[in-house]
């Protein structure tokens, strides 16, 4: 049972010693834990004296880095934190400034962003973020002055940080997450990974998203451990950020452990003066055969994990060595409780095929201003996920994919993910992504993006034939396109909802 040795941001950063590095940072002087509870402190007054308390929103425009993270934790120690993707346009930032009402726009001093104009449009104060010499350390400015109507501490329950779901479909709709929830979901990933002070993360995740926030940096500060912040995730840089910052792990996403595996074999030797303890996947299934590559390339468990920003990130887990870790399976429960729920509202038993359902500390307590979608979302205090899958009889859940992705070809029912598996068997694949796409009779028909490996050769009739050897024929890719890259979001996952219209196949 997990002991909760923090209600809030605040309270988590007690835990490291002084002197030792919270936050690093490539070719940067580390900050210290006590230099990050200094900074926290710091920022709070300067927040309050500009009124911003507790509650008040800061929408934070920063580029990916040590920065982005210490902000994300001073700023939750007294406001509420709305961290948004520097790379958005005007109209994005118009959108999700107006619909957050941001008390203010922390952007970095000297950044040039679309974000400042539509602030100033919108008649929203600017604070200046000048980054200081260690990695981290921050010193903030403003003409803002105020008197906070909360000052002081953030409690429990106040709303720590703000995100809005993806919207693929539909209106993106705001997620406020508290300090329990999020607190909550730190302790259950340095419970799974067994954390101790001695632990190093590389974050190479987006640091405007929920899994590098607090996968990667609140649950390395809650271990009292540290994390290193690269500039984002680029893997021709990798193996030099990894020989010099270290790590005894890192988190990433299916897509990225691709990318880096394609360069594994010529950094051998880095790879093998390394301290790594594990790897961590999560955000999206990884394939298989990618999380077998990827074990043999750096000689240590992938422990893959299944998380949603609803849920403050973790939901279930695969455990550390000696525990069994299996492939193709998200784990067991790592945090709040999870079960499998029927379209009525019937918990249904092990094996069962229905849509993931979970309860617990680290869950929201809603959508802001969306009762339409609470009454959806939630049913006998258990909130859907929107995923389908099955857990086995040893509490391993398996996912079988979005309920919104499942291809519905005249009434069959195929999960994407297991035309994914079956087309990654072939050697010349070396990424897929299976989605829906418009057929006129059937309504829809299973379509495939692909990526094949360098000096290798595919045609489409060839890969179908494969594929038609291990899959019911009405499972096989009826269309087959051959890519040199599949397009991602914002966050590195492939999209599968939308890809028919960008490649052209949804008349």
């Amino acid at each position: 049972m997990t002991a909760y040795l923090a209600d809030t941001i605040l309270d988590l950063l007690t835990r490291g010693a002084d002197t030792a590095p919270a936050i690093a940072a490539p070719g940067r002087l580390p900050l210290s834990h006590q230099g990050l509870r200094a900074l926290a402190a710091r920022t709070r007054d300067a927040l309050n004296a500009m009124g911003i308390g507790r509650n008040d929103r800061v929408a934070m425009v920063l580029p990916n880095g040590p920065e982005m993270a210490t902000a994300f934790v001073a700023i939750a120690t007294g406001a509420t934190t709305a961290p948004l993707n520097p790379a958005y346009k005007a109209d994005e930032f118009d959108f999700y400034l107006s619909d957050l009402n941001a008390k203010c726009l922390l952007i970095q001093h000297g950044m040039d962003s679309p974000a400042r104009a539509v602030a100033a449009a919108r008649n929203i104060p600017i604070v200046e973020l000048t980054p200081g010499e260690a990695a981290g350390d921050f010193s903030l400015e403003s003409s803002l002055q105020g008197t906070a109507t909360h000052p002081g501490p953030a409690e429990a329950e106040d709303i720590a940080l703000v995100l809005h779901t993806s919207g693929t479909t539909s209106r993106p709709k705001i997620v406020p997450l508290r300090h329990i929830n999020v607190t909550a979901s730190a302790y259950h990933i340095g419970e799974v990974l067994r954390l101790t002070p001695e632990d190093a993360c590389m974050n190479i995740m987006p640091l405007f998203h929920i899994p590098g926030l607090i996968a990667a940096v609140l649950s390395s500060l809650a271990a009292g451990a540290s994390v290193n912040c690269t500039p984002g995730f680029n893997a021709f840089k990798f193996f030099a950020h990894f020989d010099e910052a270290n790590p005894s792990w890192f988190t990433a996403v299916p897509t990225m452990h691709q990318a880096i595996l394609g360069l594994a074999a010529r950094n051998k030797d880095t790879i093998a003066k390394g301290r790594l303890r594990f790897i961590r996947s999560s955000s999206a299934s990884l394939p298989p055969q990618v999380m077998t590559a990827v074990e043999e390339a750096f000689g240590v468990p992938v422990i893959e994990s299944y998380g949603m920003t609803e849920a403050a990130h973790q939901m279930a887990s695969n455990p550390l060595p000696p525990a069994p870790h299996f492939a193709g399976s998200v784990g067991i429960a790592a945090g709040p409780e999870v079960a499998i729920m029927d379209n009525d509202g019937n918990l249904l038993p092990s094996g069962g095929l229905g849509e993931i359902v979970i309860r617990g500390r680290n869950v929201t307590a809603g959508y802001e201003n969306n009762p339409s979608a609470n009454a959806t979302a939630f049913t006998n205090g258990w909130f859907r996920t929107g995923d389908q899958g099955t857990i086995d009889a040893q509490g391993y859940l398996r996912l079988t994919g979005r309920l919104k992705e499942i291809i519905n070809r005249g009434g069959e029912k195929i999960s994407p993910l297991e035309v994914d598996e079956c087309l990654m068997d072939h050697p010349a694949v070396q990424q897929v992504v299976t989605f829906a796409m418009p057929h006129s009779k059937l309504g829809e028909d299973v379509a495939a993006a692909v990526v094949l490996r360098e000096g290798h050769t595919l045609d489409e009739h060839a890969l179908r034939d494969f594929a038609g050897t291990k899959l019911a024929a009405f499972k096989v890719p009826r269309k087959i396109v051959f890519l040199a890259e599949i397009p991602k979001g914002a966050t590195g996952k492939l999209q599968r909802i939308g890809l028919a219209e960008k490649l052209g196949l949804s008349a």
